[in-house]
């Protein structure tokens, strides 16, 4: 019991001491001290702390100071925990405005880009809630089904838990697909002020294309050093391991 009361005590005073951290940061970035915020929102990702808020202040703070890499790169994380948060999604475009890179995106089109739409549309935490929530609403009223003995009712029943039923499948399956676009899709921005992108992991190779901080790329491939990308357009290539940050 001593234990558990420590770690609660614990617990308690980390929270305190990340919110106080939190508040010293947001009232550095108000006057305009953008690098000592800078240093507080760190601290906090340091400890092992990350939510919206802090991955968007920090985006904030390097936008202030026209540091196009670290701003989109942390725009993004926060956009990796909510990619429905409308502030980060206006932010985020506003610095893709500074990149030198105007890559052109290859849109999907018909049924299958309607479908990511919606998928993309929660998190896959929020489609696993959701598939729950209805998953509990379908034993309810299959049990109100089964016990009713008014035949309007058990109809009605009926048909609520099989709505509840098919939603709820459909909940599951997007949760899992979301889960893997997060997971296997892996992306980096590019923090390089000018990085050449060579047709093969080597030094000597032939540059295929050249790239600029701040641009989004899909990660392919990890090779002593150098990682394959590809962009938005579909080009590919390889690019050292330090010219970028992962996601």
């Amino acid at each position: 019991m001593k234990r558990l009361v420590f770690l609660l005590l614990f617990v308690s005073g980390f929270t305190q001491a990340q919110s106080g951290l939190f508040e010293q940061a947001n009232e550095a970035y108000a006057n305009n001290e953008f690098e000592t915020a800078i240093q507080k929102y760190e601290e906090i990702l340091e400890n092992g702390e990350t939510s919206v808020a802090v991955y968007y202040n920090l985006g904030n703070a390097y936008y202030k100071q026209n540091k196009v890499a670290p701003s989109i790169y942390y725009y993004e994380k926060a956009l990796q925990l909510d990619p429905t948060d409308k502030d980060v999604q206006n932010n985020i475009e506003f610095a893709r405005n500074m990149t030198i890179d105007d890559i052109p995106v290859v849109e999907e089109t018909g049924l299958g880009k309607s479908v990511n739409k919606l998928i993309s549309t929660f998190t896959y935490n929020t489609w696993a809630y959701l598939a729950i929530a209805l998953s509990i609403l379908f034993v309810l009223f299959f049990l109100l089904y089964y016990f009713s003995r008014k035949p309007i009712q058990k109809r009605l029943f009926f048909g609520i838990a099989s709505v509840a039923f098919l939603v709820g499948a459909i909940s599951v399956y997007f949760a899992f697909k979301q889960q893997e676009i997060q997971f296997n899709n892996q992306y980096a921005i590019i923090f390089a002020e000018e990085a050449a992108i060579k047709n093969e992991p080597d030094q000597r190779g032939e540059v295929a294309f050249t790239l600029h901080e701040g641009t989004k790329a899909k990660v392919l491939e990890d090779f002593q050093g150098w990682v394959k990308i590809e962009l938005a357009n579909g080009s590919q290539g390889w690019i050292k391991n330090e010219n970028l940050k992962k996601l």
